[in-house]
């Protein structure tokens, strides 16, 4: 009986060891990058002044030359969906951890890090161009660290009225004398302060499919995107000619913008929410 009970309690450490052993292997969560590369088609854009040479300068479907001095977006909301269609949010009732401006003035920004992403392999990924209604509110206390991001002198990515935060921002210049091209999108209000209302909704789900499944776990993927800004005003829904003048048809400034005109450019960066979802974004490469 000694011998049995010897035995016993020796096989019942050997199968806790065997599980804690698994365990110990199983892959854990990681981290997992997207790395964003803003183009006009395929050429990556350098900024530059109204008479720099270095500038990529792109020309649109209407025949107008331009070029970038200053572009600037925000993503939000992020998903990733699993080989088996579920869906994984990240932080996205959290700005402060799930939100960034992408800036192409900012090397460091067009890398944007997801930790602690769950043990899976992904197909897809999704997120919002801007910020969904129910957080665009200039909210210092819940949100200080995407607030300050955003409101920095170097990103302005707040309206002056403000009662929310610019979604896209894109400064530039057109046409062979170099016009002031000045062109931000975001969400409106109606109604009067403290009885606001959604005007506009400028806010877009983008979804994207990966050129190859990520996974997550033992390896730390990389998802490459390339936002192509030639899109701006050739996009897949609207052909936009820029003018410049104080007309309710002109639209290279924000302060003649009307709201008509400023979802003809959100919908080509962001797609129209129905017959495209993806807009502008496509995934170039995943690195496992």
């Amino acid at each position: 009986m000694e011998t049995l009970k010897k035995y016993l309690l020796l096989s019942a450490a050997a199968l806790t060891f065997a599980s804690c052993s698994n365990d110990d292997n199983s892959p854990a969560a990681n981290n997992l990058t997207l790395e964003f590369n803003n183009t006009f088609k395929d050429k990556t854009i350098v900024l530059g002044d109204a008479t720099s040479a270095s500038a990529t300068t792109n020309t649109s479907a209407a025949g107008q030359i331009h070029h970038f001095s200053e572009v600037k977006y925000v993503i939000s909301n992020i998903r990733l969906i699993k080989d088996d269609g579920s869906e994984v949010p990240y932080n996205v009732n959290d700005l402060d951890k799930g939100a960034a401006v992408i800036d192409q003035a900012k090397t460091a920004s067009l890398s944007y890090v997801l930790s602690n992403v769950p043990s899976a392999t992904y197909k897809q990924i999704k997120f919002g161009l801007g910020i969904k209604t129910e957080q665009n509110t200039l909210d210092q206390t819940r949100f200080p660290k995407f607030y300050a991001a955003a409101g920095a002198n170097d990103t302005a990515m707040m309206w002056e009225w403000g009662t929310g935060y610019r979604f896209t921002k894109v400064e530039g210049f057109y046409d062979t004398d170099n016009k002031v091209m000045s062109i931000h999108t975001g969400s409106t209000v109606a109604g009067t302060e403290g009885a606001y209302t959604q005007g506009v909704n400028a806010y877009r789900d983008i979804t994207l499919s990966l050129t190859t499944n990520a996974i997550v776990g033992n390896k730390a993927p990389k998802i490459k995107i390339k936002a192509d800004f030639d899109k701006l005003l050739s996009g897949k829904i609207n052909t936009i000619t820029l003018s410049t003048g104080t007309g309710m048809s002109d639209n290279a400034t924000p302060n003649v913008h009307t709201a008509a005109q400023m979802v003809k450019f959100v919908d080509n960066l962001g797609g129209n929410g129905t017959n495209d979802i993806s807009g502008m974004f496509s995934v170039t490469s995943v690195e496992n």
